[in-house]
């Protein structure tokens, strides 16, 4: 007798009765019964769908993030980048899920726009952490989240440490000899442009085979950030051709606080040195 598994001969005798099934594994029940629409709309449950993968891949980041960081904080760089070039994909997956929810017109959304209440992706917890573990931390933000504790903590608990800039930071200093003034290293305000930053970057980008991991890490947050921002520019465009210039469900001003934020740098110094080389 064989003991191999034809799935297309055999599957109709097989019974997951008494072991774990693929839907168990990912307890896709809970998964798939989490979309409940508050209207007869039809593309509600595309809106719902469109929210909820992106904080699922949003979950993922966080986890890459936060590992790349420790990692880089033991100096063990190679398994670091790794994470660092996945985070990036997964944000070109998040890109790509910006083209489904275009097909979504203004009439379309009109239909079920006031079942939102006040509720808008300003207000994901997920990606605030996102912003402050990669360094952008505007404590002020902080205050949508106030009416969860529990959420509220999680953010407290980021700023209370290193973002993955800082820990790059920390590495420059140590492999090219430079010190940077304690302002740079805030842990409740976003990183700003320092000379002294971008003149430490910027040997490093001069001689590249005498910093060869300094170099490729900084290559990885450059690839890191250009993934983030076209993520940030595609939100801006869905927005503006869905409800235009109208203001958003969670009161922003919309589309002008999104373009707002496309001025927003993770790694300035990154960019600048470019046209000093």
């Amino acid at each position: 007798m064989s003991d191999s598994y034809n799935p297309e001969t055999d599957g109709a005798q097989m019974s997951f009765a008494k072991d774990m099934s693929y839907g168990d594994y990912l307890h896709m029940d809970q998964i798939l019964s989490a979309q409940t629409p508050l209207s007869s709309a039809h593309d509600e449950m595309l809106f719902i769908i469109q929210h909820q993968t992106s904080e699922l891949w949003i979950k993922l980041a966080l986890h890459e993030a936060s590992a790349a960081r420790a990692l880089l904080e033991k100096g063990d760089y190679s398994p670091a980048f790794k994470m660092c070039a996945r985070l990036s994909r997964i944000f070109d997956q998040l890109n790509s899920a910006w083209d489904v929810l275009r097909t979504m017109t203004p009439s379309d959304y009109t239909t079920f726009r006031e079942t939102l209440g006040r509720s808008s992706g300003f207000q994901s917890h997920q990606y605030r952490l996102v912003e402050y573990v990669l360094g952008n931390r505007n404590e002020n933000l902080m205050k949508v989240h106030a009416h969860r504790p529990e959420l509220h903590q999680l953010l407290e608990d980021e700023l209370a440490r290193p973002s993955l800039y800082h820990v790059a930071l920390r590495a420059l200093e140590a492999e090219t000899g430079a010190s940077f003034a304690p302002e740079v290293f805030r842990l409740r305000a976003p990183h700003e442009a320092d000379a002294a930053v971008e003149a430490a970057w910027l040997t490093v980008y001069k001689d590249p085979s005498k910093y060869w991991s300094l170099y490729e890490l900084a290559e990885k947050l450059v690839d890191l950030e250009d993934y983030f921002r076209r993520w940030r520019f595609n939100h801006v465009t869905t927005v503006e051709r869905i409800i235009g210039f109208k203001r958003g469900t969670g009161g922003t001003s919309g589309v002008q606080y999104l373009r707002k934020m496309l001025e927003v740098e993770l790694f300035p110094e990154l960019w600048n040195l470019r046209g000093a080389l």
